[in-house]
């Protein structure tokens, strides 16, 4: 569990300070940019607690995380949503519509607004979708969970492709608004 997660913060430390360098953001005005990335960074795992107790509460998985949850041990909680993040198959956010989607909307959230911490927010969640993808590649080498609800199958190449393309598209969000 904590190898993901401290993935996730890696990359956006990163993509952060390689960001801040870039603009000359130095001062203290720029701390709400921050503050957003590891919002955003963090937000798409509500997806797996909507999962749970939402959308599939009666599979086995679930009811282990809501009995872990009940009992207050939430770094088990996680653990146990990390192992067993490949078994959920109808994620709200983890998946290409959903992207597809939060992609017009971090367009038009970095372009017409000034808010640092929304331009942040957008950033943490589109890098924590972005390592998520790089994840199941690896692991699986293709990104057919991400496109199950409109039954597209992507292979290896083809899953390479999109996440290079989102990739960009991150790139472009954090360089050039």
């Amino acid at each position: 569990m904590r190898k993901i997660y401290l993935t996730h913060f890696v990359f956006l430390a990163s993509f952060f300070i390689f960001i801040s360098l870039l603009k000359g953001w130095f001062s203290l005005v720029y701390v709400p940019f921050w503050i957003g990335g590891l919002i955003g960074v963090v937000l798409p795992d509500v997806d797996h607690f909507i999962y749970i107790y939402l959308m599939r509460p009666q599979e086995l998985t679930s009811q282990r995380a809501t009995r872990l949850m009940a009992s207050g041990n939430i770094g088990r909680t996680m653990s146990l949503l990390a192992e067993t993040r490949g078994e959920r198959k109808h994620l709200v956010f983890h998946t290409a519509t959903f992207q597809m989607i939060f992609i017009v909307f971090a367009f038009l959230i970095i372009s017409s607004s000034n808010s640092l911490l929304g331009r942040g927010l957008v950033l943490g969640f589109g890098i924590h979708l972005l390592i998520d993808q790089l994840v199941d590649i690896v692991e699986t080498e293709s990104l057919d969970n991400w496109f199950d609800q409109i039954k597209i199958t992507v292979n290896k190449e083809r899953a390479l492709v999109y996440w290079f393309v989102n990739m960009f598209i991150i790139l472009l969000f954090g360089f050039l608004f």
